[in-house]
């Protein structure tokens, strides 16, 4: 009975532990993109991956930068524990303490502190900065691994090869070596799987342009998992497990061959053997680095971006490189404020971005933006509609350091199936008939606009009465929200797993493209129009490159094809020109007529303390129950 039990136990737990892998695997095979259906077997998700550069670029980062750090830390750790046989016992203990702090310490604390540490070096975040970190995290792995059988190892024999006339590292070679090897090889399997899977501590030591698999499969998720995002992970999911799997058998054959007397001559024939294998391994994953990652490929002729997710179509950053020959390195965000942090942390990272009006408004004011050259932007003079200059100008006098890019309103997306009611106000995101089916931005400022607006005042108030009332009203609002979401809303309301959410208009036209049972409201009440553009960092290195990409972005079919993958407002009056479906150029929620824009106010910038009472109530929001 008690085996009986034992067995269900553990049996709960493996269930628990993998039913999710399983499933993911599962839906890798699915036809559908859809989560909730079945549509049929199919290997398209993975082959889509094979025709995905960005993604094997990705995955031969860090495969050589696995490959690098796994063998410096091979032989780093391995040396070390052979040099600690010699120190008194008490010495080797409080080696291997310290040695362990990386392993033992919580990985967020370990990528923080060897991000500022090479911020206070100087050195540019990237190829070199990761491999570093990884190489630390790594050798803990491999001293754990080899300093066991280090100590199992009788020294007479190494003693007695020096006493016979061999040079020490000779003697260590033959007597010692391959003693050790298997744990050696343990270690360094051990450090490779670590790499392949560490995310947290790349996160933070990576640089702009640089990924690897976990940060790529991070930076998809965040705009909406998408099926190919289950074949990649379900290909990781089985390499690590081969790779566990051999570390442990090779761990155990150790042990075997400390508890029973192995021929030194069979010893260095397996050895040898093994070795082969391996040496060819690392040969393979070091081709397949160096040929389809950019770990050694250095470009001057560059320009580096930093945009909104899926705010482009991809085929016109091929367009731009093939007719300028300037290579982008391309990055996304999801939010103004994850996009101010990385810039006021390194203004050089990146040197065109696009932030939103209010955001543009900061970065003036604190001096990070560089003024723009208009005589180099010749499509950008020409094709700008003068309005939206002229509402830029309100955040940016001048226009001196954007140029509009896209605009738009923030509304009510409902699917007609599921609310029976007319939307007019914002009143419909606090009824308790739609708990569960309301989907709210993750982003200050959009949270406390509805909210603000619902009650009457500005959307750009700093006065601490409506900000807290206003606050005090998300709490509340809380209980009946799904989730709190920025672009996986319009993945969401497609499938029909919400009935009301707060979106961009330009994502509610898509949306309406792929469900017509979904319709877009602008509440009476009033909202957001907002208006983004391309701006140049203070420091960008690529600074001429960055004007051929903004005025690359205002040529009328760019624009047009930006606009027909995006869907939000083009303020390029050639390319609105150019819309060749009439349902589109006269629709109001591409296009909002005067009455709608008469209800809504642009973002402006608070200042600094307004920030600082914003940021304080929304944590408060997202830590209420």
């Amino acid at each position: 009975m008690k085996k009986t039990i034992e067995k269900i136990y553990m049996g709960i737990i493996l269930v628990f532990m993998y039913l999710p892998i399983v499933t993911m695997i599962i839906l890798s095979f699915n036809s559908s993109k859809s989560r909730a259906k079945w549509g049929g077997f199919t290997f398209d998700w993975y082959l889509n991956l094979a025709s995905d550069s960005a993604i094997i670029n990705a995955f031969a980062n860090t495969l050589i930068i696995a490959l690098i750090s796994t063998l410096v830390a091979t032989v780093i750790g391995t040396a070390t524990c052979v040099a600690m046989m010699g120190l008194h016992k008490k010495s080797r203990s409080v080696i291997m303490g310290i040695t362990n702090i990386p392993m033992i310490n919580a990985d967020i604390v370990t990528g923080i502190s060897l991000m500022l540490l090479f911020r206070f070096l100087h050195f540019n975040a990237g190829f070199i900065t990761v491999l570093i970190a990884h190489i630390t995290f790594n050798i803990p792995y491999v001293m754990l691994s080899v300093m066991p059988r280090m100590k199992t190892i009788n020294p007479s024999v190494y003693e007695a090869a020096l006493d016979l006339g061999a040079q020490p590292f000779f003697a260590f070679r033959k007597t010692v070596l391959p003693d050790l090897m298997p744990a050696v090889i343990a270690g360094a399997m051990m450090a490779f799987t670590m790499s392949l899977d560490d995310f947290i501590i790349t996160y933070f030591t990576k640089g702009s342009g640089f990924d690897t698999l976990s940060t790529k499969i991070y930076s998809e998720v965040k705009r909406g998992i998408q099926p190919e995002i289950y074949a990649l992970s379900a290909i990781i999911f089985i390499i690590v497990i081969v790779l566990m799997v051999s570390s442990r058998q090779i761990k155990a054959r150790n042990l075997a061959t400390t508890k029973k007397d192995v021929s030194y001559a069979s010893r260095k024939k397996l050895d040898k053997k093994t070795i082969l294998i391996l040496a060819g391994a690392c040969a393979a994953i070091a081709v397949v680095g160096i040929t389809f990652g950019g770990v050694f490929k250095t470009e001057d002729n560059q320009v580096y971006v930093y945009n909104w997710g899926e705010y482009i179509d991809p085929e016109v950053i091929t367009m731009f490189e093939e007719e300028t020959g300037i290579k982008v390195i391309y990055d996304e965000f999801e939010s103004n404020e994850i996009m101010y942090a990385k810039i006021a942390s390194d203004n050089s990272a990146y040197d065109v971005i696009c932030p939103s009006d209010y955001m543009i408004s900061r970065m003036i004011q604190e001096g990070m933006l560089k003024e723009l050259d208009w005589e180099e932007l010749p499509y950008a003079s020409a094709n700008i509609d003068p309005n939206y200059l002229e509402s830029a100008a309100s955040f940016d006098e001048g226009n001196r350091y954007a140029v509009p890019n896209f605009c738009g309103t923030v509304g009510i997306l409902y699917n007609k199936t599921l609310v029976d009611e007319p939307v007019t106000s914002w009143d419909i995101l606090w009824d308790e008939k739609y708990a569960g089916q309301i989907l709210m931005q993750d982003s200050v400022r959009d949270a406390f606009m509805v909210s603000l607006a619902r009650n009457g005042y500005s959307i750009n108030s700093t006065d601490k009465a409506e900000l807290e009332q206003a606050a005090d009203d998300l709490v509340a609002q809380k209980p009946l929200v799904q989730a709190y979401v920025i672009d996986q809303v319009r993945d969401k309301m497609i499938g029909g797993e919400a009935a009301l959410g707060v979106i961009y208009s330009g994502e509610a036209l898509y949306t309406q493209r792929e469900n017509t049972d979904l319709e877009y409201v602008v509440p009476e009440e009033g909202s957001n129009v907002w208006l983004d553009g391309w701006c140049i960092t203070r420091d960008a290195k690529h600074t001429e490159n960055a004007l051929k990409w903004i005025d690359f972005m205002c040529r009328e079919d760019i624009a047009l094809m930006n606009f027909e993958y995006v869907t939000y407002t083009t303020p390029n009056l050639k390319a609105q020109e150019l819309i060749e479906d009439e349902t589109i150029r006269n629709s109001t929620v591409a296009f909002p007529d005067e009455d709608t824009l008469s209800r809504c106010e642009v973002y402006t910038y608070l200042g600094q303390d307004a920030d600082a009472l914003y940021n304080e109530l929304w944590k408060k929001i997202k830590a209420a129950d």
